[in-house]
């Protein structure tokens, strides 16, 4: 090839626009923290609605530092699934039901009753 070869630029690897006077949007740093004491940054917009909690890398839940603390008093109290069984039967009677399973059980097993 000769000397004056052209020479090709990479698709998508670099752009022709230079970054002069542009500017990033307006942002800011919040802290939250775990109740071990493990701190969790996260960059916001500045116009954005700051969380209260957000959940860290760990996966525990994370408090806003100077901030107010959530409202948890709407939250319902949770319900177990023993919660809702007893709702429907009385103990008495789940004990003959278990009962009935474990001898129903026992015969497929083989084992005498």
């Amino acid at each position: 090839m000769s000397d004056r070869s052209l020479r090709g630029m990479r698709l998508g690897a670099q752009s022709m626009e230079t970054e002069s006077g542009v500017e990033p949007a307006p942002r800011q740093r919040v802290e939250y923290r775990c109740a071990d004491g493990e701190q969790v940054f996260v960059m916001f917009s500045a116009e954005a609605d700051i969380p209260a909690t957000w959940m860290s890398k760990t996966g525990k839940e994370a408090l806003l530092v100077n901030g107010e603390a959530p409202d948890t008093s709407n939250d319902k109290p949770v319900r177990t699934h023993w919660d809702m069984l007893l709702e429907r039967r009385s103990l008495p009677e789940l004990e003959t039901i278990l009962a009935d399973r474990l001898t129903i059980l026992r015969e497929k097993r083989g084992e005498k009753v």
